[in-house]
Order: C-alpha cells, then structure tokens, then sequence
C-alpha cells in the first residue's frame, strides 16, 4: 500500500501546483490520474493551445505550462499512480482513508484532496452513422499536435471557442480549412468571431453556417464529407477533406468519484468556500473545477488560489496542535525534499570603519 500525507487524486494544473504548496509545508503528496502523463485536459487534450489568463505569462502553450510545473515540484518528490483510475474511497479507524483504483493499487493518506478537474471526459459526437468507421483516420474530436493537419484540407465543425480558435490557429498549418456551423451566430469569444468573419472576408477559411456535415465518405481513410444546409432549396456540398473535426464539447463524468456519498451539485462537488474547500466529508477536499459554490469561477487561476488555502487548513488537519508559521517564498526559499535549496542571495554589507 503507498502511504503519502496528502493524496491527491487528478494530476492537471490544479493537482501539480497542489504538490508545491504542500511541500513548502513539508508535506508528501502522491497523485493518481487516469490519464497515461500528468497535465490533465492541458496535456490530453490541446498540449500546443495557447493560454493567455496565466498571471506573468501572457500566452504560455497548455504542455508548456505543464512542463513548468512539472518542473517547480520537481524538489519535493512526489510519487505518481497514472493510466489509473480512482475507483472507492474508505476511511478507516484512525480517521485516514484509503483510495483503490481500478487495478487494485491502494494508497492510503489521512488527506484526500480531489483536483479532477471536470472528471473524465467522453466527445459529444455529432449523428453521422459511419463517424466511428474514420475515428483515427481522418476524423478527430480534439487537436492534440496541429501538425498532423500540416498541409491538409480540414473541416471543422462547431461554433464555441474551440472550433473558432483551431479554425483560426490552423489557417497557417492546413492548405484549407473550412468551418461548418448550424447557425448564423457563434457562441466564442467576441474577438475569435471578428477575427474568423476577417479571415473568412481574406479566403483564408471557408466559413459555412446553417449547415451540417451529415455524411462522410472514404475507404481505407477519410475522403470526403457532405454538408446539408437548412435552406432546403441549397443542394448538398460535397467536399474532399483530409480530416473531419467535430469541435462539440466533451461530456464530463465524475466516475466512481460520484459514488463516494459526497454532495454532489449539477457534476459538480459542493465545498465550503468560506474556508477550506472541504466537502462534506471531513478530510477530503476538492479544488479545481471540480468542485462548485457561489461565485465560482472555472479558471486555472482560480484552481491554484483554492490549492494554497487548502493546503494551510489541511497541513492542520494532519498535524493537530502543531503550530506552523507561514514563511514567504521571497523571504524563507523553497527547500525541496531532495536536498535542494533555492533563495535569494544574500547581500554583503561592509562596515566603514
């Protein structure tokens, strides 16, 4: 059984910058994640998507930002469960839990915090009979190396952030891009609109609303779609396309995690934001977008502010009586468990005699 101080259960941003405040106070962390690599969405799902709300950083790619925290918790150790999922939570007598995932591995911890994020994820796939024949060959339901579309004629199809932005994006990357929308008005950002509608004015993408792609055709690989339009006076469009890629959103689902008696709030877990982040089960915790309270705000941001105070409450909880003082990075360093020691230098005053 692995025995940590705080386990922490989902591996994104929220969950790493969680080790980093936890080892300033001294405290082991372990992380479990059902994904093969820590990063979360920011690795799985757009690694080369720029970010632009990270403070200091006023665009930082999603890998990178992992890569840099990775980097930060490097001097405190911790320990990874990944490619598995958490799948019960018992606590036992002396009040410590114990977490088993899927394959059986038990980690137990008198702290459990959950940064899952939104929880796994499935695609919302739109209702074309033959999509998952092309899945993998030529059909995709998020970008995860703009490369691969170096190139290529590629339609996309939405009508949120995600389709605009990786319409946009690959304008400089694809021979064509075409985005299909259902409807005349987009739901992104009002700048990613405006900049689709002038690339749109440039020919640089084939912008099609009222419009659907209802049918994929290909052997061996993707080789066309066809696009029914609303007006029903329109004719088919049939297009040869390389890929095809539905950008609708992906369904998030707590998992197992829905299961452990928590209260539970439109998929999301309720927390007392007032002071600790803690559920309804004492000791456990959950930050991040997985968690929910008035005022709420789903950004990375916010996922690190939650990660700090909770850390103080739960450093507490896990040494009752024990009196900690809290110390600034700028003042005190950072001094990992690996023997590192990072601090300002240290000015030398000479005396005039």
């Amino acid at each position: 059984m692995i025995k940590t101080d705080m386990l922490i259960i989902g591996a994104g941003p929220t969950g790493l910058f969680t080790v980093f405040e936890a080892g300033l106070l001294k405290l082991k962390t372990h992380l479990i994640d059902a994904l093969p690599q820590p990063g979360g969405q920011c690795s799985e799902i757009y690694p080369k998507k720029p970010i632009y709300d990270i403070p200091a950083f006023p665009e930082i790619l999603a890998g990178t930002l992992v890569d840099n925290l990775m980097e930060q918790i490097k001097p405190f150790e911790p320990g990874f469960t990944l490619g598995e999922r958490a799948e019960t939570l018992d606590k036992l007598e002396d009040g410590s839990f114990v977490v088993t995932t899927n394959k059986g591995t038990q980690h137990n911890a008198p702290v459990v915090v959950i940064a899952g994020g939104l929880g796994s994820f499935e695609p919302r796939k739109p209702p074309i009979s033959n999509i998952v024949d092309f899945e993998d060959k030529g059909v995709a339901y998020m970008i995860k190396d703009p490369e691969v579309y170096r190139d290529k004629k590629v339609v996309i199809a939405g009508g949120g952030d995600s389709a605009l932005d990786w319409a946009i994006f690959l304008t400089d990357v694809a021979s064509e891009v075409t985005l299909v929308h259902r409807r005349d008005e987009f739901r992104g950002a009002l700048d990613s609109v405006e900049k689709a509608a002038e690339l749109a004015k440039l020919g640089k993408i084939k912008l099609v609303t009222k419009a659907e792609v209802k049918e994929l055709h290909g052997n061996d690989h993707l080789k066309a779609v066809v696009l029914k339009h609303a007006d029903k006076e329109k004719e088919d469009t049939y297009l040869e396309v390389d890929n095809f890629i539905p950008l609708f959103g992906l369904s998030p689902k707590l998992g197992p995690i829905g299961g452990w008696g928590l209260d539970i709030e439109k998929n999301a877990i309720k927390v007392n934001n007032a002071r600790d982040y803690q559920t309804n089960i004492p000791g456990v915790y959950a930050i991040g977008d997985v968690n929910t309270y008035e005022g709420k705000l789903k950004l990375i941001l916010s996922g690190f502010h939650e990660a700090a105070v909770m850390c103080q409450f739960a450093y507490q909880q896990i040494n009752p009586g024990k009196r900690y003082v809290m110390k600034y990075t700028t003042v005190g360093g950072v001094e990992g468990f690996d023997g590192s020691k990072k601090e300002a230098k240290k000015e030398v005053v000479q005396s005039i005699a």
